[in-house]
């Protein structure tokens, strides 16, 4: 298959979103959007740096991909719209394979009424995706890590450490309770889109996506927001049979456990039922697990009162979008 079939093949024919003006075709796309602010995030992934053959087929590693990118609009409070996707070619890829991909991406990206509107195709030594998203939000809306304040509550959606403990199933085969559950959750995540958009209304939000581990998430919150984050080790979210695991691998998946991609949260105590509200509205699972401190002359820090009641101080440790293929 040569560059044009290819792009022929991957391309959309018909698009959903209505400002956009042109697609695939030219050398560049056109949108409009004049009553919303623009949000927008792109990410690199490399085989064998970032995903892996041995652990998901094609279909999966485009899903995944997408869902991250995804996965950053939503932490800004923005509503998907558009995608760009780069990709380098190397021999050992056939062209099923690299249809699988992008077959991937458009499931995901067909429950968000997402276009693909452009991108790009080389060769090259090794796979290589390159995804470019776009997003629109009320203006002035975008949420950000900088506005967390002392007596805000600390809030995370959905259950975390599943993506951590599907891959090491992977890895690592044998006889596990609800084994397709945890594959499905490291394969195709859920994104909080809806969930975050649900809360534009609020005054103040601060948000940040999942994506290397709670633990990281939080101090990226306390550090742009100059606060410190008490987080309860008894009160973070886990799935059933989370606890078939040893406790220390429930743990260190649960805190740096990367890509759950739900999101971690503060806002104010006076909001907290709106954002329970919302919750349900959405049919999102959302918890409450701590509490935001003011800092006087110490640096941002996040701290875990573990379940023997110790106050701890996090550190960053966790890993970035797939960045370990063993763990």
């Amino acid at each position: 298959m040569d560059e044009f079939a290819f792009i022929d093949a991957i391309k959309q024919h018909t698009y959903k979103q209505p400002s956009l003006i042109k697609g695939v075709g030219d050398d560049a796309a056109v949108f409009r959007q004049p009553t919303h602010d623009i949000v927008t995030a792109v990410d690199t992934f490399v085989e064998d740096v970032h995903f892996s053959r041995s652990t998901m087929n094609p279909f999966h590693i485009g899903y995944r991909t997408l869902a991250a990118n995804i996965s950053d609009l939503s932490a800004m409070g923005a509503v998907p719209a558009f995608y760009l996707v780069s990709i380098v070619i190397p021999a050992s890829w056939n062209g099923e394979e690299l249809n699988g991909i992008y077959q991937g991406m458009a499931e995901l990206s067909s429950i968000y009424k997402m276009d693909l509107i452009g991108g790009d195709t080389v060769s090259g030594k090794e796979l290589a995706l390159t995804i470019t998203v776009f997003g629109y939000v009320g203006r002035s809306k975008a949420r950000y890590r900088s506005v967390a304040k002392p007596d805000d509550v600390v809030f995370a959606t959905g259950t975390l450490g599943d993506s951590a403990a599907g891959f090491f199933m992977l890895n690592n085969p044998g006889e596990y309770i609800d084994k397709a559950f945890y594959y499905h959750r490291h394969w195709m995540p859920s994104i909080k889109a809806e969930f975050a958009s649900e809360l534009e209304f609020l005054p103040r939000l601060a948000l940040n996506d999942i994506s290397d581990g709670i633990a990281n998430e939080a101090i990226e919150i306390a550090e742009a927001s100059q606060v410190h984050l008490t987080i309860y080790e008894e009160r973070l979210p886990v799935s059933a049979h989370f606890d078939q695991f040893n406790e220390d691998r429930q743990l260190k998946w649960k805190l740096f456990g990367g890509e759950d991609f739900e999101l971690i949260g503060t806002v104010p105590a006076s909001s907290w039922e709106d954002v329970k509200r919302a919750a349900e509205l959405t049919q999102t699972r959302v918890t409450e697990i701590g509490y935001v401190e003011s800092v006087e002359r110490s640096s941002p820090e996040v701290y875990l009162i573990d379940r023997g009641r110790t106050k701890k101080r996090l550190e960053k440790k966790g890993y970035t979008h797939l960045k370990q293929v063993k763990k």
